[in-house]
């Protein structure tokens, strides 16, 4: 895939990895939703983690003054999402991750290797 990718998505993906996500995985999923273009799925090993890593993001998207269309859920939950309209990432613990199935609902999307995503 030759394409610019969104700073939403270099920010998460960078973020994320910092905070040292677990199973950092990238679906593109504009040919096949009309919802956004890239999904973000991550997995934090405890409530903390959850929250850290949903925070990080969140911070480094307001520095970058990126919009937040909406955010839902809580590390207690076990499933954040942050919705930047082109890119959503969701944080979930392992649990919720196996149970809800993102990559293989999207097994249609093409994935993409976040150690490819450029950082911001």
């Amino acid at each position: 895939m030759n394409e610019t990718y969104p700073l939403s998505l270099r920010i998460a993906v960078d973020s994320l990895q910092s905070r040292l996500a677990e199973d950092l995985k990238i679906l593109h999923v504009r040919e096949v939703s009309t919802v956004t273009d890239y999904f973000v799925i991550a997995t934090g090993t405890s409530t903390p983690h959850l929250h850290a890593l949903s925070e990080d993001v969140d911070i480094a998207r307001k520095d970058a003054r990126i919009k937040m269309t909406r955010k839902g859920g809580h590390s207690q939950s076990g499933w954040m999402i942050l919705d930047f309209g082109e890119v959503i990432v969701h944080v979930m613990t392992p649990e919720l991750r196996e149970f809800y199935a993102l990559e293989q609902l999207w097994s249609d999307a093409q994935t993409v290797d976040p150690d490819l995503i450029p950082a911001p």
